[in-house]
C-alpha cells in the first residue's frame, strides 16, 4: 500500500482524485474473501468528502459481507476515463485506486445518514419525505459499509500529462 508510484508524472493530485471520486458512480471494491481469494465486484458508491469515506449499501448476507468480516482490508478502484487510440496502440485513460479498510455499520444514525447521502446522489430529485420514507422502510433489509481511505493514487495518460 505504501509503493510509490514509478511513472510518477502520471500522478494525479490529491484534488484531482477527490473530483474523480465525487463524479462517478461505481468503481470495483475488492477483497479477500473468507477462502483466502481476491473478490473483486462491481458497487455503486457515495465518497463523504468531508470524513474521507466511502459508503456503499448491500444486503446483509453473502459473498461481500463474508469477506469483510473474514478481512477488512480492501481497496476500491475508479475509472474515471478509458479512450482507446488504436492508430497509437495505447489508451488515454484516468482512474483512481484507494486503499483502507472496509466495515459493516452498526450506528443507526450513520447507517441512516451514508443512505440518505446514496438517495441524494443517485435519486437527487426525489422528495426529502420520500427519500426518508425509502430510507426507513429498508432499514431492515440493508447493510451500510464504510471504507476508510487511508491512502489514495491517481495516474492518468503520459498523453494528458502534456
Amino acid at each position: 500500500m505504501n509503493r510509490k508510484m514509478r511513472r510518477f508524472r502520471q500522478l494525479l493530485d490529491d484534488g484531482q482524485n477527490v473530483e474523480i471520486l465525487k463524479k462517478n458512480t461505481n468503481g470495483t471494491l475488492a477483497l479477500i474473501d473468507d477462502e483466502g481469494f481476491p473478490y473483486a465486484l462491481p458497487i455503486s458508491y457515495v465518497f463523504d468528502d468531508e470524513n474521507r469515506k466511502i459508503y456503499f449499501h448491500s444486503a446483509r448476507a453473502g459473498h461481500k459481507i463474508d469477506a469483510i468480516r473474514s478481512n477488512p482490508n480492501a481497496s476500491f478502484a475508479i475509472v474515471d476515463q478509458d479512450e482507446i487510440i488504436p492508430e497509437k496502440f495505447t489508451t488515454c485513460f484516468k482512474s483512481v485506486i484507494c486503499f483502507g479498510t472496509i466495515q459493516i455499520v452498526k450506528d443507526q444514525s450513520e447507517i441512516i445518514a451514508a443512505l440518505d447521502m446514496l438517495a441524494q446522489k443517485y435519486s437527487p430529485n426525489v422528495s426529502s419525505i420520500l427519500r426518508k420514507e425509502e430510507i426507513n422502510g429498508s432499514l431492515k433489509r440493508v447493510a451500510v459499509l464504510e471504507f476508510d481511505i487511508q491512502k489514495m493514487s491517481g495516474k492518468q495518460a503520459i498523453e494528458l500529462t502534456k
